[in-house]
């Protein structure tokens, strides 16, 4: 079993460890990391582990901001000293939720769970399931700036374009950032309620629409922020368009 341990104090991190090793020798610790600032990038660049923990009172804020960032594709147990975080936790879907000092036979009830959750989906379908009270739709993108990363909400992203092979997303201020996804993926990741492919280089937000016009057929949509070229609708694929922003 791979696990993920977020724990920002260094003796609850290694005493968690060593209690682990007791009670699962087979355990793999993939990483120990300290704050939702580490934790973003990790878990949107790595494999998703089998479990994690994750301490819920960081040094840079609460691991619950992580939810917020980046999609959980793993069962998670939180650990803390407090109690009034139960119900955050639990609207999480969390595996579990152990309060600190964690005892040995606490800590191996809870990989017990774990395991019997296990038996019955593999990874993919345990995925799934904790995606069942979270939506289906992507809620925020991780993307680089420099040396850093910047956690962009949906609501905020404008478009979706390609240019030279690569896809870039533009926010509500205008600002441009690589994405490593490609325009069909993010199709399916994002509300089509809200998201319409308007050509092969085009995903646009509807609140991106300044105003658009007909021409022999085709749409032609004037974007803002402004684009460097003109964006088009396909006459085949005009009816879809009108049918989408008619029934918002």
């Amino acid at each position: 079993m791979k696990v993920l341990i977020i724990e920002d104090e260094q003796a609850a991190a290694d005493r968690l460890v060593n209690m682990l090793k007791k009670c699962e020798p087979a355990i793999e610790i993939v990483a120990i990391l300290q704050s939702v600032a580490e934790a973003v990038p990790w878990i949107s660049q790595n494999p998703a582990p089998d479990l994690g923990f994750f301490d819920i009172q960081l040094a840079d804020d609460a691991s619950f901001e992580i939810f917020a960032a980046v999609d959980i594709a793993f069962p998670v147990i939180f650990t803390t000293a407090y109690d009034q975080y139960i119900l955050p936790a639990l609207e999480l879907n969390s595996i579990d939720y152990l309060l600190k000092p964690v005892s040995e036979e606490r800590l191996s009830l809870a990989l017990e769970k774990v395991k019997k959750l296990q038996s019955h989906f593999v990874h993919r379908n345990m995925s799934q399931l904790f995606d069942l009270t979270r939506g289906k739709t992507k809620k925020r993108f991780v993307v680089k700036k420099g040396i850093d990363y910047v956690s962009i909400a949906v609501r905020n992203i404008r478009y979706f374009f390609t240019e030279h092979k690569l896809v870039f997303l533009r926010d509500e201020q205008g600002n441009t950032y690589i994405i490593d996804k490609s325009l069909s993926d993010l199709s399916e990741e994002l509300d089509g309620q809200y998201f319409f492919r308007a050509n092969r280089k085009y995903l646009i937000n509807i609140e991106s629409i300044a105003r658009f016009k007909s021409a022999n057929g085709k749409i032609i949509l004037l974007l803002s922020p402004e684009t460097s070229e003109e964006v088009v609708v396909s006459k085949e694929n005009a009816p879809n368009f009108r049918k989408w922003i008619e029934s918002q």
